[in-house]
């Protein structure tokens, strides 16, 4: 029987690119590839087309509020559900691009004060994801923030980028019920939730003073 276990060692790039045109740039750049790569029997595979959505690197982070064990999630329109005729309201966690010169740590800080005017005091990552690579170049950092989420909540953004956004503090159950439930539909939400479910005992007893 062939061992179907991943791999440790790094993947052969094996690929060869015959043409990257633009086939879009606006708020993000659409590439279109024209490419072939390597198989794995070893041969070439025929020449294929591709599109990639590319909008630059994100952070995510998850404030949490271990004394109290309460989250902060936020809520706004986002247009990703509009071509299925899904709610474009989305319940997510906090999140924002990197911009040139900042750090994704200096990103995850930032993007807390102005979508929820909270003040992340410490950071634990998570992990980096592409979101969806079969089609998204979108990298994204995942953190779980320490954070004091007494008063907070109301709507927050800014007007500069069309932003109009509920923060909401919940107990850490409710959010998780939210996996199951449907309210949250986005990705890193559930990544990010999973892994306070594995390691908030561990955060209560270092993050509580």
């Amino acid at each position: 029987m062939t061992d179907q276990r991943m791999p440790i060692t790094t993947a052969d790039y094996g690929f060869d690119i015959k043409e990257d045109r633009a086939a879009y740039k606006g708020y993000a750049k659409v590439h279109e590839y024209h490419l072939s790569h390597k198989r794995y029997d070893g041969t070439m595979s025929p020449i294929i087309t591709r599109e990639c959505f590319a909008s630059g690197d994100a952070v995510v982070v998850l404030p949490y509020d271990a004394a109290r064990d309460e989250v902060l999630m936020v809520e706004q329109f986002r247009v990703g559900p509009l071509p299925r005729g899904d709610n474009p309201w989305v319940i997510e966690t906090v999140a924002g691009r990197i911009e040139p010169g900042e750090s994704p740590e200096d990103v995850a800080r930032r993007e807390a004060v102005e979508e929820a005017n909270c003040l992340v005091l410490e950071l634990r990552k998570v992990g980096e994801m592409y979101n969806s690579p079969g089609i998204f170049a979108e990298y994204c950092t995942l953190y779980v923030g320490r954070a004091d989420l007494s008063g907070l909540g109301g709507i927050h953004g800014l007007d500069g980028e069309d932003e109009d956004i509920k923060a909401m503090v919940c107990s850490f159950d409710e959010a998780y019920a939210g996996l199951t439930d449907g309210r949250l539909r986005s990705a890193p939400s559930f990544v990010l939730l999973q892994w306070l479910a594995l390691h908030r005992k561990e955060l209560q007893g270092s993050w509580v003073k």
